[in-house]
């Protein structure tokens, strides 16, 4: 623009422009001809030449049609005014490939650059499951370490994977909002059934043991109420402590052949019939997929209701339940989505894909609400249908880990690594197994080799917690090592401190005082009381019923050592409480440990010649107090991290056992002490209330 206002003025000038031609031009009559002045109004060159438009104009024009074209395209995506779900529908008929939709590999086969692949054969409809689901309890023993339970379901990254390639597959529109898989969450009694990683996650150590227990199932028609859910904060440290991973420790996310082995191939969810209907089919997804879910409900309900035998209607009928469960929070639709999987699977002519996405997800939801051995029917039954899918066995393994039946589960992975034997996935629970029946050293191979494959599943925080246990009790100091690595990896919160059930931003510190804890009160009721609270400790021991029970979670490396508790994850053992009727009455005046649902109150009785292993315990949300009541003059000691200090009779220590501790008992006679858990002074009493027991 600048440039026409210049030829307009050069025109009425009375001398010449820039340049070393207008002078001359100018020069006989100094100033420029008629002639000039229209050339160079309507664009042309003051020294005579003819031009087009300018550079800059042109430039400009094509800036404002871009910019329409922008607009413009803005308009067609924000007002929907094209359906693209309808449009690649349509290219449907053109599908090559057999995979449900038109693409660059139906486009290949066309031209004939690529051979035409023929279908899979479908996976015959299979029978009903024999038996249904059981709804008597298991019995519960103490949680440990080792105990395989489902804090977090388990939910295999295959299964995630299929889930989002079937998203590719059936919704092209990219744009669509995506209803994230958010989880429920599941109280009862003693054990709180939460999802929040896909992947198989463990129980933390309860009372720092390694036996392998059984899990309670809770019964089918006992659902919680939605007032009683509770959202757990788990393994999250503050932010200070946290570290980023080098890149050598991350592998699976800069190695070329670790991706390639990753990726998986495109799943093929539609039959012949589905292949008819995959506009109604796509137009009810596309509900599900922007969150629209009682109207995609709705939707798949009617094409269920006009194409019975659609198993992809079916299976987004499950898949709706599914969400709505997540968004409702309930455990009666829940039910139902478990239910339409499982209608999906018993229907003709169903791929295979979709057959093992249905029948997946139907044992991962099984377990979420705690049926855990009808979810082991339906693994079972997945690893009959596709027995060539190690991924499938790997996940029966832990089938039958969540029930407790340890030697099954050793069967399957000795199976599995039989014929994939860098299987990282059987490998780290192998090594899990084998440590839980005390064979340590065999343990280590597999569960360092397993993490080290880098294998979805094994970068876990338990694997490390096991493999360098394993290590410190045979002596290897590359144990610290591997705790680093934990550290590091951010499933621990420090070398000493490996508790993995947290609740960030609490103060971290081995050893407090009573001032810091803030129960002072609680301290001086102990030490001012600590004769009646002992003299009922060893007239219990006198009476010689049992009541103090061996230690039984393999933390000895030697020696003999008892406990007779009194309350347990806050529950007050009433029968215990005759045997010590005064002291349980003293407790009860604080609720901040008989409330404690992460601890317990117990006496400890220690006889000589016992050590106890380095251990850790399973949350940083409970401190733990230790009453002296019978204390030998020499031979006893406890380190908490890098200090060691000596109990006093009547004198109570207060340390964090979410740090590493070890405990000695070298003297010449027993040692008796009272231990006290509390909840962690800065946890609030919303937290105190909703966290799940211990």
């Amino acid at each position: 623009m600048a440039q026409r206002k210049n030829a307009k003025s050069s025109g009425n000038s009375s001398s010449s422009g820039s340049g070393s031609g207008s002078t001359s031009a100018g020069s006989s009559g100094g100033s420029s001809s008629p002639g000039a002045r229209r050339e160079t109004k309507h664009g042309g060159h003051k020294n005579g030449r003819k031009g087009g438009l300018s550079g800059t104009s042109f430039f400009t024009w094509f800036m404002v049609i871009a910019l329409l074209g922008v607009w413009t395209s803005v308009a067609v995506v924000w007002f929907d005014l094209v359906d693209y779900e309808e449009v690649l529908g349509k290219l449907g008929i053109y599908d090559a490939d057999g995979d449900g939709d038109f693409d660059v590999d139906d486009a290949k086969v066309l031209l004939g650059l690529k051979e035409r692949s023929t279908s899979e054969p479908a996976v015959p409809p299979e029978e009903a499951e024999p038996h249904a689901e059981p709804e008597e309890l298991v019995p519960v023993e103490a949680e440990t370490e080792d105990s395989y339970h489902v804090e977090e379901t388990v939910s295999p990254d295959y299964n995630q994977d299929m889930e989002e390639m079937t998203s590719e597959q059936e919704n092209p529109d990219s744009s669509e909002p995506v209803v994230e898989d958010e989880r429920l969450h599941h109280d009862t009694d003693d054990v709180t059934y939460q999802v929040y990683e896909e992947q198989a996650v463990y129980e933390p150590p309860e009372n720092e043991g390694i036996e392998i227990t059984e899990v309670t199932a809770p019964p089918e028609d006992n659902p919680v109420e939605d007032s009683q859910v509770i959202v757990e904060e788990v393994s999250i440290f503050p932010v200070e402590e946290q570290q980023e991973v080098p890149p050598e420790t991350n592998r699976k996310a800069d190695d070329p052949e670790q991706k390639a082995k990753v990726k998986k191939k495109k799943p093929k969810l539609l039959n012949k019939f589905d292949k008819t209907i995959k506009a109604e089919l796509d137009a009810a997804e596309k509900l599900r997929k922007r969150g629209k879910i009682e109207e995609a409900v709705n939707a798949f309900k009617e094409l269920v209701r006009k194409y019975p035998q659609s198993p992809r209607a079916r299976y987004g009928k499950a898949q709706c339940e599914d969400d709505l469960a997540e968004k409702r929070r309930s455990n009666e639709v829940l039910r139902g989505a478990i239910k339409t999987y499982q209608e999906v699977a018993s229907l003709p002519d169903v791929p295979a894909d979709l057959l093992k996405l249905s029948l997946k997800r139907r044992s991962d939801r099984q377990q979420f609400l705690g049926h855990m051995r009808g979810s082991l029917l339906t693994l079972q039954r997945l690893v009959q249908l596709f027995p060539n899918d190690t991924s499938l066995k790997n996940d029966l393994g832990v089938g039958y880990l969540l029930i407790g039946d340890n030697d099954n589960a050793k069967k399957v992975y000795e199976e599995v690594l039989s014929v994939t034997p860098n299987d990282g996935f059987a490998k780290v629970h192998y090594g899990f197994i084998l440590k839980a029946q005390n064979k340590i050293a065999e343990s280590i191979p597999y569960l360092k080799e397993g993490i080290e494959s880098g294998d979805p599943g094994t970068d876990d925080g338990r694997f490390y917690f096991h493999l360098g246990d394993a290590m410190q009790r045979v002596g290897n100091k590359e144990a610290y090592k591997w705790y680093e690595l934990g550290h590091k990896r951010g499933h621990f919160a420090s070398v000493w401190q490996r508790s993995l059930y947290n609740v960030n931003g609490l103060k971290a510190q081995p050893w407090w005082t009573p001032k810091e804890t803030g129960y002072t009160e609680l301290v001086k009721s102990l030490e001012r009381n600590w004769k009646l609270i002992r003299d009922e400790g060893l007239a219990v021991m006198d009476k010689a019923k049992g009541l103090f029970l061996p230690e039984d979670e393999n933390l000895r490396e030697k020696g003999d050592w008892s406990q007779f508790t009194l309350w347990q994850q806050g529950r007050r053992n009433e029968n215990a409480c005759k045997g010590a009727p005064k002291t349980c009455t003293l407790l009860e005046k604080f609720p901040e440990t008989t409330g404690c649902r992460r601890g317990q109150i117990k006496y400890s009785i220690m006889h000589p010649g016992t050590h106890v292993w380095p251990h850790t315990g399973p949350t940083n949300c409970r401190l733990r107090m230790h009453l002296g009541l019978v204390i030998p003059k020499e031979g006893c000691k406890i380190r908490c991290a890098n200090e060691t200090k000596t109990w006093e009779e009547g004198k109570v220590l207060i340390f964090d056992d979410s740090f590493e501790h070890e405990v000695w008992q070298d003297a010449s006679s027993f040692r008796l002490i009272f231990i006290v858990d509390v909840w962690h002074p800065e946890l609030t009493p919303q937290q105190r209330r909703s966290l799940p027991a211990i």
